[in-house]
């Protein structure tokens, strides 16, 4: 019996050091800035991201990285009139404007590659998972909910043992309806070790 109680002690021991292992890593809260393809042109959104990373190894972590842009472009207007009217239609003198609103988030997941050099942390990640789009004009509202990619890289700067702060940037690839897009996406902010 006494076997018993020291496999089970051995086991919990075991399985409390990896939890433990498990338990070292980070927490990241900050600015996001994209510049995204929408409509015809590229616009520039802004917003937040927010990722956690877990530790597996010393140089390997799982992050799990959300975000939120928005952006409120104005777009281009070249002709009031339906394409399927049969009546006579008024062409405005010029184009005309109206505005828009852009909303995307971002559900990304995966490893991420780092490695400390005295208060340096670069780091480099491969993030998979969905974003979701949400446009809104006076006349039309869409949405679309994609698979989506991240690669990037960053550094962060720790000015105390449980404090820094990071700099990131990201290749974000998206197919919203149906369309390719590779959007840039850059965020700073305040990183929390554990």
């Amino acid at each position: 019996m006494r076997h018993w109680y020291l496999l089970i002690f051995a086991l919990l021991l075991l399985s409390d050091a990896g939890y433990a292992q498990f338990l070292t890593g980070n927490l990241f809260a900050g600015y996001s800035y994209g510049n995204a393809d929408f409509l015809p042109n590229r616009v520039s959104i802004n917003g937040w991201e927010a990722s956690g990373e877990g530790k597996v190894l010393p140089f390997l972590g799982v992050v799990a990285d959300f975000g939120g842009q928005y952006g409120s472009p104005n777009f281009t207007i070249q002709s009031l009139c339906p394409a399927t009217n049969a009546s006579s239609c008024l062409q405005p003198q010029h184009p005309q404007t109206a505005p828009i609103s852009i909303t995307q988030y971002t559900f990304l997941f995966g490893p991420r590659f780092s490695f400390q050099v005295k208060k340096l942390r670069p780091f480099a990640h491969a993030l998979f998972g969905a974003s979701h789009l949400h446009e809104r004009t006076p006349l039309v509202s869409t949405t679309d909910t994609v698979f989506s990619y991240a690669l990037g890289m960053g550094l962060d700067y720790r000015f105390s043992h449980r404090f820094g702060w990071r700099l990131q940037g990201d290749a974000l690839e998206t197919q919203f309806f149906g369309t390719w897009q590779s959007n840039l996406r850059a965020s700073t902010g305040l990183v929390i070790s554990f």
